[in-house]
C-alpha cells in the first residue's frame, strides 16, 4: 500500500492506494468521528461493493443512500435525496458520510457534507480511475446547472481517501479510457517525463496491468496533491488542473450531461487547447501530435459532433468558472509539460480550433 497526504495545515488528510483495502477497517475507523455513518453510492457500484465496505464499519451505525447512476442525475433535485435520507435517518454534526462510487458520486457527497447542517466530515472511496486521480482529491464538490458544469457547489476536504485498486476489476472500458484522460493531463500540464511514460505504456494501462495502474494512479494524485497544497480554493496555480475542462465542460452540457463521460469530453477539450496552443505559436505540429496519438492510444475520442456548433461552445463557455471580469481565461500549452493560464488569446484562433474538431 502506497501512502502520503494532501498537506493543507490542519486540514491535511491521508491518500491511501493498493489493492483489497476495502477490507481493512483500521484504514477508514480513524478518520470517523461519533458513531453514525452513511454510505452514499449508486445503483451500479452498491451492488458491487457497499457490503464488502459495510463489513468494515461493523463498529459504529452504518445506514446507507443509493442513487441512481450518471452525470444527468447529479442536479438538487437528486441532492436533495442525500439530505432526505440523511433527516429520515436523524443524523447529527457528527455524522460522516462516505462516498463509494465515481466522480459523480464524490462530488454530490462531498456537497452534501459541506452544506449539511452547515458543515460535516466525509471520506472518499472512489471506484473509478477518474475519480480516484482527480475528483476524490483537492475538495472540489458540487452539482450541474443546465446552464453549465459544477456551477453549484463548495470547496471542502475529506478526511481521507481511500483508493483500492482491486474495485477497477469491474469497471468497464470505456469507463476506464475516461479515466485515463485525467492521467494525461498531468503528465500535459507539469510532468513531462510521466508523459513519455504514458506513451510507452498505454497498452499496459488499458490491459489493467496492476502495476502500470497503480504507478499511474499514484503520480497522478501526487502531481495533483502538490497543486492543491499550493492553491486550494483555485486562486492561482490549481486553475491548471483544468486542461481541456472549458471545451469538455461545453461538450458535456451541450450534448447533454450523461450522454458522453466526462473524461470523453475531456479528452477532446485537451485536443482543441493543443490545436489553439499551436495556432498561437506556443507550441509545433509535433507536440499537437503526440497528444493526439496519445489521445488515440487511449481509446478516446478526439471529435465532437457536428451538432455542436462553435456558437454553442461559445455560449456555452460564456459561463465557465474561470470567467473572470467578463474575460474567459484557458489552460493552454507552452510545451509538454508546461501549462498556463491565460487570457491572452486570439478567439477568431479558439474558434478555428474548435471548429477543426467537429465532425465534417
Amino acid at each position: 500500500m502506497k501512502t502520503f497526504d494532501v498537506d493543507l495545515d490542519e486540514r491535511s488528510y491521508p491518500i491511501f492506494i493498493g489493492g483489497e483495502l476495502l477490507a481493512r477497517p483500521e484504514l477508514l475507523a480513524p478518520y470517523i468521528i461519533g458513531q453514525q455513518v452513511v454510505v452514499v453510492s449508486n445503483e451500479t457500484v452498491a451492488p458491487l461493493y457497499l457490503e464488502q465496505l459495510k463489513a468494515s464499519l461493523t463498529a459504529f451505525n452504518c445506514e446507507s443512500i443509493i442513487l441512481p447512476d450518471g452525470e444527468q442525475y447529479k442536479t438538487l433535485e437528486y441532492l436533495n435525496r442525500i439530505y432526505d435520507g440523511l433527516l429520515t435517518a436523524r443524523c447529527g454534526r457528527d455524522v460522516t458520510l462516505i462516498a463509494l462510487g465515481g466522480g459523480v458520486v464524490g462530488d454530490m457527497t462531498g456537497f452534501a457534507a459541506a452544506s449539511y447542517q452547515r458543515g460535516v466530515n466525509f471520506i472518499q472511496v472512489p471506484t473509478t480511475v477518474l475519480a480516484q486521480v482527480d475528483s476524490s482529491v483537492g475538495g472540489k464538490t458540487g452539482v450541474n446547472h443546465p446552464l453549465g458544469k459544477n456551477m453549484i457547489g463548495a470547496f471542502h476536504q475529506p478526511q481521507a481517501v481511500l483508493i483500492d485498486t482491486s474495485v477497477l476489476a469491474t469497471l468497464d472500458d470505456r469507463q476506464l479510457s475516461a479515466g485515463i484522460a485525467e492521467v494525461i493531463k498531468y503528465g500535459l500540464i507539469s510532468d513531462e517525463p510521466f508523459f513519455c511514460w504514458l506513451e510507452e505504456n498505454m497498452p499496459r494501462l488499458l490491459a489493467r496491468d496492476d502495476e502500470a495502474l497503480v504507478y499511474a494512479i499514484e503520480r497522478s494524485c501526487h502531481n495533483k496533491a502538490a497543486i492543491v497544497a499550493q492553491d486550494e480554493k483555485e486562486n492561482g496555480i490549481r486553475a491548471l488542473l483544468n486542461l481541456g475542462h472549458t471545451f469538455g465542460h461545453a461538450i458535456e452540457a451541450g450534448m447533454g450531461y450523461g450522454k458522453w463521460l466526462h473524461g470523453e469530453a475531456i479528452a477532446v477539450g485537451t485536443c482543441i487547447a493543443a490545436d489553439l496552443s499551436r495556432r498561437q505559436g506556443w507550441i509545433d505540429e509535433v507536440a499537437v501530435a503526440r497528444v493526439m496519438t496519445l489521445t488515440k492510444a487511449a481509446l478516446l475520442p478526439t471529435q465532437v459532433p457536428a451538432e455542436l456548433s462553435v456558437a454553442k461552445f461559445n455560449e456555452l463557455m460564456a459561463v465557465d468558472k474561470k470567467v473572470k471580469a467578463g474575460k474567459l481565461r484557458l489552460i493552454l500549452l507552452k510545451g509538454i509539460g508546461e501549462a498556463v493560464v491565460s487570457a491572452d488569446f486570439d478567439s477568431d484562433l479558439m474558434n478555428a480550433s474548435i471548429e477543426a474538431y467537429r465532425e465534417s
